[in-house]
């Protein structure tokens, strides 16, 4: 008698026989592979079965098209926990604050990691900087190829951490109410990435879930914009069509040179951005962008990759929202850059007129550059969120905030 707490495994053999050698051949559509991806989130496949899956889209390089990766995340964010996305529009709604071709919605800035070069925590640095113009919906999760994740960063800020497991379906609606960031932690939102846990650590090499993350925030259609960086240059073209094919419709994908998951304060970084037109149609564009174009210095890498633990990176992270370094610090331009580039992204740079608050001169930097940025007015705004408090506002709301929602 089968015992009835033990799961039931649907089997994928036909499939699995289908993708190797030569998938093309066979025909496998990317809709097959999301279904049978979508089966590990219910705990339908067998640990067997999910690692010849994750081995076969590995070496025949299909965990890297952009149809599959589309299809993936789709099925990814679907299985995801389910938010009340009509209460949370009504939140996010009396914090819209549209300016220029940003509308007022959420945003998210994210890397796939995997870079090796153990740069401090930019994107979710930038992050907390871009929240005192734009809605953040940060996904993120603790560190794997780093010692300091996203969530490892947050959880060790002093004088008072966030309590990012606080934060769920049913309390991210709280958190808006009380700042313009909140932070979608994956363990949380994605409940059924538990049932491959333990394959992807014995498989030894990055599967397509390492990939999957940026493109799977949970609250999905409801992302306005985003910036996505990714680890290897190849990535760039793939990522952006993936989020073409997903209806996307504002969205920048950068690689530095250096194969980094940012954009690059040491030399070029190569981007790719969605671009809509008048018809409605979304192209992608590619350009290349070095610091010059956002009026700052080029620093090497060593200067801004201390590869420390959290709390030290925390130290660092409150040293910088409380204005604490020199205004040419490595590590404070790398960040300016990189929020600088969120915000043309978002589309809130395209304003002609500038009213952010106290010590906002209105002295906007209408200057164009690579991709027709208004990259120099990015880094303007950007410091503005420092020098101001802004950025260190919104941060202590939501740490605020999430030590008093309920354990």
């Amino acid at each position: 008698m089968a015992d009835p707490c033990q799961p039931t495994f649907q089997d994928i053999r036909p499939l699995l026989q289908r993708l190797w050698p030569d998938p093309a051949k066979e025909k496998v559509t990317a809709k097959e592979i999301a279904d049978a991806l979508a089966l590990i989130f219910t705990n339908q496949l067998s640990p067997v079965q999910t690692g010849s899956l994750l081995t076969a889209l590995h070496f025949t390089g299909w965990d890297r098209r952009a149809d599959v990766l589309a299809e993936a995340s789709a099925a990814m964010r679907h299985h995801a926990a389910s938010i009340d996305l009509t209460r949370l529009e009504s939140v996010v709604a009396k914090r819209r604050k549209p300016e220029g071709k940003y509308n007022g919605g959420l945003c998210d800035i994210v890397g796939t990691g995997g870079d090796s070069h153990n740069t401090f925590n930019i994107s979710t640095t930038s992050s907390i900087l871009a929240s005192s113009l734009l809605l953040l919906a940060k996904h993120g999760n603790r560190a794997s190829t780093s010692k300091s994740g996203s969530a490892d960063l947050l959880m060790n800020m002093q004088p008072k951490s966030a309590q990012l497991g606080r934060i769920t379906p049913a309390t991210i609606s709280d958190v808006y109410a009380a700042t313009n960031y909140a932070f979608l932690f994956a363990p949380v939102f994605h409940p059924g990435m538990k049932h491959v846990a333990s394959v992807r650590k014995e498989l030894g090499w990055r599967t397509i879930f390492n990939l999957l993350g940026p493109l799977s925030n949970p609250l999905g259609e409801a992302i306005e914009a985003r910036m996505l960086g990714v680890a290897r240059d190849d990535l760039g073209p793939v990522f952006a069509e993936a989020l073409r094919i997903a209806g996307a419709r504002k969205g920048l994908v950068v690689c530095g040179k250096e194969q980094l998951d940012e954009v690059s304060c040491a030399g070029p970084t190569l981007c790719w951005q969605l671009v809509e037109h008048a018809s409605g149609s979304i192209d992608v564009e590619h350009f290349t962008l070095e610091p010059a174009d956002f009026g700052l210095s080029a620093h090497p890498l060593h200067t801004v990759s201390p590869g420390r633990e959290p709390h030290e990176n925390a130290e660092i992270l409150r040293r910088l929202l409380q204005n604490e370094l020199p205004s040419n610090d490595p590590i404070l331009e790398f960040v300016l850059m990189n929020t600088a580039a969120f915000l043309v992204a978002a589309g809130v740079c395209e304003a002609d007129s500038s009213s952010m608050g106290p010590g906002d001169d209105g002295k906007v930097v209408r200057e164009r550059g690579p991709g027709g940025g208004r990259w120099k007015e990015g880094v303007r705004r950007a410091r503005w969120t420092i020098e101001s408090g802004e950025a260190w506002r919104q941060w202590s709301a939501f740490a605020e905030v999430t030590n008093s929602l309920p354990v």
